[in-house]
Protein backbone atom coordinates (compact mmCIF):
# COMPACT_ATOMS: atom_id res chain seq x y z
CA UNK A 1 0.00 0.00 0.00
CA UNK A 2 2.85 2.31 0.54
CA UNK A 3 3.70 1.78 -2.94
CA UNK A 4 0.44 2.65 -4.23
CA UNK A 5 0.18 5.43 -2.55
CA UNK A 6 3.35 6.67 -3.40
CA UNK A 7 2.21 6.34 -7.12
CA UNK A 8 -0.90 8.18 -6.62
CA UNK A 9 0.36 10.97 -4.60
CA UNK A 10 3.27 11.40 -8.09
CA UNK A 11 -0.30 12.20 -10.10
CA UNK A 12 -0.13 8.05 -11.74
CA UNK A 13 -3.67 6.16 -11.88
CA UNK A 14 -3.10 3.18 -10.51
CA UNK A 15 -4.65 0.24 -11.94
CA UNK A 16 -5.15 -3.43 -9.51
CA UNK A 17 -5.49 -6.59 -11.72
CA UNK A 18 -5.90 -9.74 -9.40
CA UNK A 19 -8.77 -12.28 -8.43
CA UNK A 20 -11.20 -10.76 -6.56
CA UNK A 21 -10.63 -11.59 -2.63
CA UNK A 22 -12.01 -10.11 0.76
CA UNK A 23 -8.75 -7.67 0.66
CA UNK A 24 -10.14 -6.04 -3.11
CA UNK A 25 -12.26 -3.54 -1.22
CA UNK A 26 -8.92 -1.93 0.59
CA UNK A 27 -7.70 -1.37 -3.10
CA UNK A 28 -10.68 0.05 -4.41
CA UNK A 29 -11.10 2.39 -0.99
CA UNK A 30 -7.15 3.41 -1.27
CA UNK A 31 -8.48 4.85 -4.79
CA UNK A 32 -7.67 2.03 -7.64
CA UNK A 33 -9.35 0.75 -10.23
CA UNK A 34 -9.86 -2.75 -10.14
CA UNK A 35 -9.93 -5.14 -12.75
CA UNK A 36 -10.33 -8.79 -11.72
CA UNK A 37 -8.79 -11.86 -13.28
CA UNK A 38 -9.17 -15.66 -12.92
CA UNK A 39 -6.15 -16.95 -11.80
CA UNK A 40 -5.58 -20.03 -10.15
CA UNK A 41 -2.41 -18.97 -7.76
CA UNK A 42 -1.77 -22.61 -6.25
CA UNK A 43 -1.90 -24.89 -9.52
CA UNK A 44 1.15 -25.75 -11.23
CA UNK A 45 -0.35 -27.01 -14.85
CA UNK A 46 1.16 -24.70 -17.34
CA UNK A 47 -1.71 -25.94 -20.05
CA UNK A 48 -4.62 -24.41 -17.92
CA UNK A 49 -2.45 -21.56 -17.18
CA UNK A 50 -1.75 -20.42 -21.14
CA UNK A 51 -5.21 -19.19 -20.95
CA UNK A 52 -3.72 -16.30 -18.61
CA UNK A 53 -2.13 -15.22 -21.71
CA UNK A 54 -5.18 -14.32 -23.13
CA UNK A 55 -6.66 -12.91 -20.49
CA UNK A 56 -4.15 -10.79 -19.12
CA UNK A 57 -3.85 -9.70 -23.06
CA UNK A 58 -7.71 -8.64 -22.87
CA UNK A 59 -7.58 -6.71 -19.56
CA UNK A 60 -4.22 -5.17 -21.01
CA UNK A 61 -5.40 -4.00 -23.90
CA UNK A 62 -8.68 -2.60 -22.32
CA UNK A 63 -6.89 -0.35 -19.60
CA UNK A 64 -4.00 0.32 -21.60
CA UNK A 65 -1.75 0.58 -18.81
CA UNK A 66 1.84 2.83 -19.28
CA UNK A 67 3.77 0.61 -17.70
CA UNK A 68 3.00 -3.02 -15.66
CA UNK A 69 4.39 -4.16 -12.31
CA UNK A 70 4.44 -7.72 -12.07
CA UNK A 71 4.53 -9.83 -9.09
CA UNK A 72 4.93 -13.72 -8.33
CA UNK A 73 5.67 -16.60 -11.08
CA UNK A 74 2.38 -16.54 -12.71
CA UNK A 75 1.73 -12.93 -13.44
CA UNK A 76 5.72 -12.74 -14.47
CA UNK A 77 5.74 -15.01 -16.91
CA UNK A 78 2.13 -15.20 -18.29
CA UNK A 79 1.67 -11.34 -17.86
CA UNK A 80 4.67 -10.39 -19.35
CA UNK A 81 4.07 -12.38 -22.58
CA UNK A 82 0.52 -10.80 -22.80
CA UNK A 83 2.22 -7.24 -22.59
CA UNK A 84 4.86 -7.94 -24.50
CA UNK A 85 2.62 -8.63 -27.47
CA UNK A 86 1.11 -5.26 -26.85
CA UNK A 87 4.51 -3.65 -26.42
CA UNK A 88 4.17 -2.11 -22.87
CA UNK A 89 6.38 -1.73 -20.92
CA UNK A 90 6.78 -4.29 -17.74
CA UNK A 91 8.99 -4.56 -14.85
CA UNK A 92 9.10 -7.57 -12.92
CA UNK A 93 9.62 -8.58 -9.22
CA UNK A 94 11.01 -12.31 -8.26
CA UNK A 95 9.00 -12.58 -4.90
CA UNK A 96 11.14 -15.79 -4.56
CA UNK A 97 11.38 -19.38 -6.86
CA UNK A 98 8.40 -20.93 -4.89
CA UNK A 99 7.02 -24.56 -5.07
CA UNK A 100 8.11 -25.05 -9.05
CA UNK A 101 11.96 -25.00 -8.01
CA UNK A 102 12.06 -26.75 -4.69
CA UNK A 103 11.65 -30.69 -6.28
CA UNK A 104 13.74 -30.68 -9.41
CA UNK A 105 11.08 -32.63 -12.22
CA UNK A 106 9.23 -31.28 -15.34
CA UNK A 107 7.20 -28.90 -13.79
CA UNK A 108 10.56 -27.43 -12.17
CA UNK A 109 12.16 -27.61 -15.79
CA UNK A 110 8.76 -26.69 -17.32
CA UNK A 111 8.86 -23.07 -15.28
CA UNK A 112 12.32 -22.47 -16.12
CA UNK A 113 11.86 -22.56 -19.78
CA UNK A 114 8.99 -20.45 -19.62
CA UNK A 115 10.51 -18.13 -17.43
CA UNK A 116 13.39 -17.69 -20.31
CA UNK A 117 10.74 -17.08 -22.55
CA UNK A 118 9.02 -14.59 -20.86
CA UNK A 119 11.86 -12.81 -19.28
CA UNK A 120 13.36 -11.85 -22.53
CA UNK A 121 11.09 -8.62 -22.54
CA UNK A 122 10.86 -6.71 -19.41
CA UNK A 123 12.75 -3.10 -19.01
CA UNK A 124 13.90 -4.32 -15.35
CA UNK A 125 13.75 -7.33 -13.11
CA UNK A 126 13.93 -6.78 -9.10
CA UNK A 127 14.98 -10.12 -7.07
CA UNK A 128 14.96 -9.95 -3.19
CA UNK A 129 17.68 -11.54 -3.00
CA UNK A 130 20.98 -12.06 -4.17
CA UNK A 131 20.89 -16.02 -4.54
CA UNK A 132 17.38 -15.82 -6.38
CA UNK A 133 19.34 -13.58 -8.93
CA UNK A 134 22.30 -15.55 -9.08
CA UNK A 135 20.25 -18.94 -9.57
CA UNK A 136 18.59 -17.06 -12.51
CA UNK A 137 21.69 -15.80 -14.48
CA UNK A 138 23.91 -19.66 -13.71
CA UNK A 139 20.61 -21.13 -15.71
CA UNK A 140 20.58 -18.56 -17.96
CA UNK A 141 16.83 -17.96 -17.50
CA UNK A 142 18.23 -13.48 -18.13
CA UNK A 143 20.32 -12.58 -20.61
CA UNK A 144 20.80 -8.62 -20.66
CA UNK A 145 18.13 -7.36 -18.32
CA UNK A 146 18.53 -4.81 -16.38
CA UNK A 147 18.33 -6.25 -12.94
CA UNK A 148 18.31 -4.97 -9.22
CA UNK A 149 18.35 -6.51 -5.91
CA UNK A 150 15.52 -4.90 -3.78
CA UNK A 151 15.20 -5.95 0.57
CA UNK A 152 12.17 -7.90 -0.59
CA UNK A 153 8.93 -5.41 -0.32
CA UNK A 154 10.60 -3.73 2.78
CA UNK A 155 8.77 -2.73 5.93
CA UNK A 156 7.12 0.12 7.20
CA UNK A 157 8.99 1.03 10.21
CA UNK A 158 6.74 3.40 12.05
CA UNK A 159 3.80 0.35 11.54
CA UNK A 160 6.43 -2.41 13.13
CA UNK A 161 7.69 -0.94 16.33
CA UNK A 162 9.02 -2.64 19.30
CA UNK A 163 6.47 -2.87 22.31
CA UNK A 164 7.15 -1.25 24.66
CA UNK A 165 8.50 -2.15 28.14
CA UNK A 166 7.54 -5.80 27.27
CA UNK A 167 8.56 -8.35 30.00
CA UNK A 168 9.78 -12.03 29.08
CA UNK A 169 6.38 -14.36 29.26
CA UNK A 170 6.98 -16.95 32.30
CA UNK A 171 6.43 -19.13 29.52
CA UNK A 172 9.05 -19.18 26.52
CA UNK A 173 6.83 -18.50 23.57
CA UNK A 174 7.88 -19.00 20.28
CA UNK A 175 5.33 -18.19 17.23
CA UNK A 176 5.11 -19.09 13.47
CA UNK A 177 3.62 -17.10 11.22
CA UNK A 178 2.62 -18.46 7.84
CA UNK A 179 0.24 -20.71 5.45
CA UNK A 180 0.10 -23.50 6.58
CA UNK A 181 1.72 -25.35 3.32
CA UNK A 182 4.89 -27.82 3.84
CA UNK A 183 7.09 -25.63 2.35
CA UNK A 184 7.22 -22.91 5.09
CA UNK A 185 8.65 -26.08 7.32
CA UNK A 186 4.74 -26.14 9.35
CA UNK A 187 5.73 -30.29 9.97
CA UNK A 188 9.15 -29.81 10.96
CA UNK A 189 8.20 -27.33 13.78
CA UNK A 190 5.68 -29.63 15.16
CA UNK A 191 8.14 -32.52 14.95
CA UNK A 192 10.66 -30.09 16.88
CA UNK A 193 7.96 -29.31 19.09
CA UNK A 194 7.42 -33.20 19.78
CA UNK A 195 11.13 -34.09 20.59
CA UNK A 196 11.19 -30.36 23.07
CA UNK A 197 8.12 -31.83 24.66
CA UNK A 198 9.10 -35.12 25.02
CA UNK A 199 12.27 -33.51 26.64
CA UNK A 200 10.75 -31.84 29.13
CA UNK A 201 11.10 -28.25 28.19
CA UNK A 202 8.63 -25.76 29.40
CA UNK A 203 7.61 -23.37 26.45
CA UNK A 204 4.71 -22.40 24.26
CA UNK A 205 4.37 -23.02 20.65
CA UNK A 206 2.36 -21.01 18.45
CA UNK A 207 1.27 -20.89 14.90
CA UNK A 208 -0.45 -18.10 13.45
CA UNK A 209 -1.77 -18.02 9.75
CA UNK A 210 -3.94 -19.12 6.89
CA UNK A 211 -5.16 -22.74 6.28
CA UNK A 212 -4.67 -23.49 2.55
CA UNK A 213 -5.84 -27.28 2.26
CA UNK A 214 -6.63 -26.32 -1.34
CA UNK A 215 -2.72 -25.58 -2.17
CA UNK A 216 -0.88 -28.62 -3.67
CA UNK A 217 1.69 -28.30 -0.88
CA UNK A 218 -0.83 -27.63 2.20
CA UNK A 219 -1.46 -29.01 5.29
CA UNK A 220 -5.25 -30.92 5.37
CA UNK A 221 -7.27 -29.64 8.02
CA UNK A 222 -7.43 -33.50 9.79
CA UNK A 223 -4.07 -33.11 10.54
CA UNK A 224 -4.52 -29.21 11.98
CA UNK A 225 -7.09 -30.37 13.76
CA UNK A 226 -5.52 -33.30 15.46
CA UNK A 227 -2.49 -30.75 16.27
CA UNK A 228 -5.13 -28.50 18.29
CA UNK A 229 -6.63 -31.69 20.09
CA UNK A 230 -3.52 -33.34 21.52
CA UNK A 231 -1.94 -29.74 22.50
CA UNK A 232 0.48 -30.35 20.33
CA UNK A 233 0.51 -26.58 19.20
CA UNK A 234 -1.30 -23.34 19.64
CA UNK A 235 -3.36 -22.95 16.72
CA UNK A 236 -4.08 -19.00 16.35
CA UNK A 237 -6.16 -18.70 13.42
CA UNK A 238 -5.49 -15.89 11.16
CA UNK A 239 -5.34 -12.12 11.25
CA UNK A 240 -5.39 -9.22 9.41
CA UNK A 241 -3.04 -7.27 11.82
CA UNK A 242 -0.18 -9.82 13.07
CA UNK A 243 1.45 -6.97 15.32
CA UNK A 244 -0.07 -7.79 19.13
CA UNK A 245 0.68 -11.57 18.44
CA UNK A 246 4.45 -10.52 17.51
CA UNK A 247 4.58 -8.35 20.48
CA UNK A 248 3.13 -11.37 22.83
CA UNK A 249 5.97 -13.41 21.72
CA UNK A 250 9.72 -14.36 22.65
CA UNK A 251 10.77 -15.50 19.46
CA UNK A 252 9.88 -15.78 16.11
CA UNK A 253 10.53 -19.06 13.94
CA UNK A 254 10.04 -19.63 10.44
CA UNK A 255 11.96 -23.20 9.29
CA UNK A 256 10.94 -21.79 5.76
CA UNK A 257 12.42 -24.44 2.58
CA UNK A 258 13.15 -21.07 0.47
CA UNK A 259 11.94 -17.28 1.00
CA UNK A 260 12.13 -14.37 -1.35
CA UNK A 261 12.77 -11.80 1.51
CA UNK A 262 10.03 -13.04 4.29
CA UNK A 263 7.79 -10.54 5.01
CA UNK A 264 6.99 -12.19 8.37
CA UNK A 265 11.11 -11.98 9.50
CA UNK A 266 10.95 -8.55 8.38
CA UNK A 267 8.07 -7.74 10.78
CA UNK A 268 9.55 -9.72 13.58
CA UNK A 269 12.90 -7.92 13.34
CA UNK A 270 11.22 -4.63 13.10
CA UNK A 271 9.43 -5.42 15.94
CA UNK A 272 13.21 -5.83 17.79
CA UNK A 273 12.47 -10.00 18.30
CA UNK A 274 14.80 -12.51 17.93
CA UNK A 275 14.44 -15.20 15.01
CA UNK A 276 14.85 -19.17 14.31
CA UNK A 277 14.98 -19.54 10.71
CA UNK A 278 16.56 -22.05 8.48
CA UNK A 279 20.05 -21.10 7.01
CA UNK A 280 18.48 -20.60 3.11
CA UNK A 281 17.83 -17.96 0.77
CA UNK A 282 15.73 -15.03 2.30
CA UNK A 283 15.99 -16.13 5.62
CA UNK A 284 19.84 -15.23 5.53
CA UNK A 285 18.69 -11.85 4.12
CA UNK A 286 17.43 -11.13 7.43
CA UNK A 287 19.01 -13.35 9.60
CA UNK A 288 22.73 -13.19 11.14
CA UNK A 289 23.65 -16.45 13.22
CA UNK A 290 24.19 -15.31 16.34
CA UNK A 291 23.47 -12.17 15.75
CA UNK A 292 19.96 -11.44 15.78
CA UNK A 293 19.06 -14.78 15.44
CA UNK A 294 19.73 -18.41 15.26
CA UNK A 295 19.89 -20.60 11.63
CA UNK A 296 18.68 -24.51 11.88
CA UNK A 297 19.64 -27.03 8.51
CA UNK A 298 17.00 -26.90 6.29
CA UNK A 299 14.10 -29.47 6.68
CA UNK A 300 15.57 -30.47 10.00
CA UNK A 301 13.58 -30.84 12.78
CA UNK A 302 16.30 -32.35 15.12
CA UNK A 303 18.26 -29.23 14.33
CA UNK A 304 15.04 -27.23 14.77
CA UNK A 305 14.33 -28.23 18.25
CA UNK A 306 18.12 -27.92 19.07
CA UNK A 307 18.18 -24.19 18.11
CA UNK A 308 14.89 -23.50 19.77
CA UNK A 309 16.38 -25.05 22.85
CA UNK A 310 19.20 -22.72 22.73
CA UNK A 311 17.42 -19.62 22.25
CA UNK A 312 14.60 -20.67 25.17
CA UNK A 313 17.88 -20.75 27.44
CA UNK A 314 19.35 -17.77 26.52
CA UNK A 315 19.75 -14.94 29.49
CA UNK A 316 16.96 -12.09 29.37
CA UNK A 317 19.90 -9.64 28.34
CA UNK A 318 20.62 -11.72 25.49
CA UNK A 319 17.41 -11.85 23.92
CA UNK A 320 17.15 -8.38 24.12
CA UNK A 321 20.58 -7.54 22.48
CA UNK A 322 19.57 -10.21 19.74
CA UNK A 323 15.98 -8.23 18.88
CA UNK A 324 17.93 -4.68 19.61
CA UNK A 325 20.13 -6.30 16.84
CA UNK A 326 17.26 -7.03 14.69
CA UNK A 327 15.50 -3.86 14.54
CA UNK A 328 19.29 -2.02 13.24
CA UNK A 329 19.18 -4.44 10.46
CA UNK A 330 15.71 -3.63 9.36
CA UNK A 331 16.50 -0.01 9.66
CA UNK A 332 20.02 -0.05 7.87
CA UNK A 333 18.76 -2.39 4.83
CA UNK A 334 14.87 -2.82 4.98
CA UNK A 335 13.75 0.63 5.44
CA UNK A 336 10.42 0.08 2.15
CA UNK A 337 11.15 3.81 1.60
CA UNK A 338 13.98 2.31 -0.38
CA UNK A 339 11.71 0.05 -2.56
CA UNK A 340 9.17 2.62 -3.10
CA UNK A 341 12.35 4.93 -4.40
CA UNK A 342 13.09 2.92 -6.54
CA UNK A 343 9.89 1.88 -8.15
CA UNK A 344 9.64 5.62 -8.40
CA UNK A 345 12.91 6.33 -10.27
CA UNK A 346 12.14 3.59 -12.24
CA UNK A 347 8.34 4.61 -13.57
CA UNK A 348 10.11 8.02 -14.24
CA UNK A 349 12.56 6.47 -16.24
CA UNK A 350 10.05 4.53 -18.29
CA UNK A 351 7.87 7.35 -18.44
CA UNK A 352 10.80 10.01 -19.34
CA UNK A 353 12.35 7.24 -22.40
Amino acid sequence: MGLINSIKENGHEVIAIAPKDEYTHLLIEAGCRFEEVTMDSRGANVFKDLGLIFELFGIYRKVKPDVILHYTIKPNIYGTLAASLLRIPTVNNVCGLGTAFLNKGLVSKIAMGMYKLAFRFPKLIYFQNNDDKTFFEEHALIKNNATQVLPGSGINLKHFTPAPGTQPNKKFTFLLISRLIHDKGIIEYIDAIKQLKQKGVEARFQLLGNKDTEHKRGISEELINHWIDTNIVEYLGSTDDVRPYIHQADCVVLPSYREGTPKSLLEAASSAKPIVATNVAGCTNIVAHNVNGLLCNVKDANDLANKLETMANLPKQRLQEMGKESRKIVEERFDEQIVINSYMNTISSLQNS
